[in-house]
């Protein structure tokens, strides 16, 4: 009995890496770096296993898929996807 309750407590105290997701503008975007700065100010360095569009810049909206170990916080971003262009300065965008 008493080990069947050290393996419950055991997986529980294990916290897996489960996948998340976040969307925003980007303020800023080092190329050499990899490192995006949403309008949040949050700070997201992106590993090269990641694919980025080669022309992603500061307004591009982005939705960017990482894993997360809990309370531990991030422990990888495995993708990012352009949803939108920023328009370029001086535009109004529309009608």
């Amino acid at each position: 009995m008493r080990s069947i309750l050290a393996i419950l407590v055991a997986g529980a105290l294990a916290t897996p890496a489960v996948a998340d997701e976040t969307e925003g503008l980007i303020l800023s975007f080092d190329r050499v770096d990899r490192i995006i700065v949403m309008t949040d100010m949050t700070v997201w360095e992106l590993p090269a296993s990641v694919e980025t569009p080669d022309d992603l810049a500061r307004g591009d909206r982005v939705h960017m898929v990482y894993d997360s170990a809990g309370e531990d916080g991030l422990t990888a971003i495995t993708a990012l996807h352009r949803l939108a262009v920023a328009l370029p300065e001086g535009t109004d965008g529309g009608s």
